[in-house]
Formats: structure tokens, C-alpha cells, sequence
């Protein structure tokens, strides 16, 4: 049965119109001295500052909304939140190119904000509103929009993004697949399956591991043995593993990755040790509020990054996030089921 979900993937390929117009660019410097030149840098970097710092308050301040507003009644089913592992969306998925493929799991919001997803869109989803992204039919957990895919199922996704990947090969699109995964989703058989068959057939795939060290309620040391990385590499799948919360370590990682598996058609795997600062889903967080403001107070990454950029430049995207916010969720609030 997973062998045939897994195989099922390769329908992806009937969907996708093969693509093979490249733009290339050529930009010819003349007569730029040094200073000009460090000043263009300096605003690059600086631009990239500001653009992660926006997409990563814009999940965090979405999600803080959905927890202080489920009680209202508004939402419906249940949530999982991606409080604290704003880095990880965001650093992954900036190198991603139009064409690439995303396939996330039931936290599946901020990975949905940070690949380009509408924040009214998604509010109206988890409300059941016509207006949401899959018409209010998929909810919280279950997203489809453009390149971007998720599902609660845990590991589940994994046979499903293989596959996927594998058509892509196939058409010859030179696409990447990011897979992201929790820690708890390794201990899922088919995961391993998948791995198998992504070394076996030189995959372009992106196995993103986001170990925030707890899988619902259970801290990993009470249900993981042996080293995360060594099972990748059991199967000859090269991977890195990142502990920080500093979106621009992991982005300089993720791009290392992504550029290797377009160059090279074949998987690889980053795991990131990463921290959840809110519960599993609305209020099953077994641990002390003590050890929560501790992590807050050590790896926040909007906390680390903010660092980089100016007051002004802080208050400005408050602004900025909290208004887009309070609009995006009360035209939700307004629309049709």
C-alpha cells in the first residue's frame, strides 16, 4: 500500500506542463568604484534583513491571533501552531524557485506564510469560509495552493513528496522538493521506505527535519534512540544538521542544499534543532511555564534577528503586521460560509 501511495505521486507529472525557458541575466560593471559597490551590498543585506524579519512576525503574529481567538468560536476543528520555528519556513524556503514544490505537515501555517500564502486566505480556511484557500474544506491541516501541499497524516506526507519529486525528475523540470517533517513523524515506517527509495533512485528532494525536541506531549528523549542524522546517512543521504534559531544561518545552509540538488538530482537532508514555544495544538503543553520563557528568552528567532535591524525599522513592521492582521481576520470573520 505505501509502495502504491508512493508511486501514486508520479501522477504529479500529467499535471505539470514541463518548463524549460531559463531567463538569464547579464549584468556588466563598468566604471563603479569601490564605495558604490559596498553600498549596493550593504542594501542587498540590508533588504534581506527587513524581508525575513517581516515573514517571520507575520507568522508569529498570525498565530498568536488564532490561539487568543479560538475560544470565540470562529475557528473550526483544531490548530497546530509554528510559534518559535519561524526561522526554519522562512531561512528554507526563500531559496525556493517558482517552480519548486512544497509539501508540509499538520504545522503546516507558518510554512504556508512564508512560501507566499494569503493571510486572509488562510484565516478563512480554518473558519470554513468559502474564501479559503481550498474553500474552507481542507482546515488547518490539509492546504493546497499553487506549488504548496499539506497533510495531517504524520509521515504520511513523505511517500507523497517522494513521489512527487520523482515525476518531476522524470519530466526533467529541474525542480527541488522541501518535505518538512517533526521528529515525532521518524518514528513512521513508511518514512523510511521513502528515504530508501529517494537514495535508490537519486531523488531531488529536500528532507527538512524541524526537531523542536517534543512530539505532542512526549520530550524526545523518552521516545528517540540513536542520532537523527545517522538514520539519513544509513541510507547514503547527506545531511546537516543546524542548532540555532538564526534565520540567516539556516538560509545559508538551505541555499548550500537547494543549488546541490538542482545541480546534482539528489537528496538531501537538513535537520534543524528548533524550539516550539506554544502547545501541540490549543492547550496540551504539559511543560513548565518557567522552562517556556526560557526558551523564549534563548532562541527566539524574531528576537535574534531583530537584533540586525533598527528601532524604527521594528516599530515600522509592528505596525505594519498588526494592521494587516486585524484586517486580514475580520474580513475572514465577514465572509460567507
Amino acid at each position: 500500500m505505501n509502495l502504491a501511495v508512493f508511486l501514486l505521486g508520479n501522477l504529479w507529472a500529467l499535471r505539470r506542463t514541463a518548463t524549460n525557458n531559463f531567463t538569464i541575466f547579464l549584468n556588466i560593471l563598468r566604471n563603479i568604484d569601490v564605495p558604490q559597490m559596498i553600498k549596493k551590498s550593504e542594501l542587498i543585506e540590508n533588504t534581506r534583513d527587513d524581508s525575513f524579519y517581516l515573514s517571520m512576525l507575520r507568522i508569529r503574529r498570525f498565530e498568536e491571533k488564532v490561539l487568543a481567538e479560538f475560544s470565540s468560536g470562529n475557528f473550526r476543528g483544531t490548530t497546530h501552531t509554528y510559534l518559535g520555528q519561524e526561522a526554519n519556513a522562512v531561512g528554507v524556503l526563500e531559496e525556493l524557485d517558482k517552480n519548486d514544490i512544497v509539501v508540509s505537515n499538520h504545522r503546516s501555517h507558518g510554512h504556508f506564510l512564508a512560501y507566499g500564502g494569503d493571510m486572509r486566505a488562510l484565516f478563512a480556511e480554518l473558519m470554513g469560509k468559502s474564501t479559503g484557500i481550498c474553500g474552507g474544506r481542507g482546515g488547518s491541516q490539509h492546504l493546497h495552493w499553487k506549488n504548496f501541499y499539506s497533510n495531517g497524516v504524520l509521515g504520511g506526507t513523505s511517500p507523497i513528496a517522494t513521489g512527487i519529486a520523482l515525476a518531476e525528475k522524470i519530466r526533467s523540470n529541474n525542480t527541488v522538493t522541501v518535505l518538512f517533517l517533526g521528529d515525532g513523524a521518524l518514528g513512521e515506517g513508511v518514512v523510511y521506505e521513502s528515504l530508501n527509495m529517494a537514495a535508490l533512485w537519486s531523488i531531488p528532494i529536500l528532507f527538512v527535519i524541524e526537531n523542536n525536541h517534543i512530539a505532542q506531549t512526549t520530550p524526545i528523549d523518552q521516545n528517540f534512540s540513536g542520532d537523527i542524522t545517522r538514520r539519513f546517512e544509513a541510507f547514503n543521504i547527506s545531511t546537516q544538521m543546524i542548532d540555532s534559531s538564526d534565520v540567516i544561518k539556516i538560509n545559508n545552509v538551505a541555499k548550500q542544499l537547494v543549488q546541490m540538488i538542482r545541480r546534482k538530482s539528489k537528496p538531501h537532508a537538513i535537520v534543524i534543532n528548533t524550539q516550539r514555544f506554544g502547545p501541540h495544538s490549543k492547550g496540551d503543553d504539559t511543560r513548565p511555564d518557567e522552562y517556556i520563557s526560557e526558551l523564549r528568552l534563548l532562541r527566539d528567532p524574531i528576537t535574534t534577528h531583530g537584533g540586525r535591524l533598527t528601532a524604527e525599522k521594528l516599530a515600522e513592521f509592528e505596525r505594519e503586521v498588526n494592521l494587516e492582521i486585524n484586517e486580514s481576520y475580520e474580513l475572514a470573520v465577514a465572509d460567507p460560509i
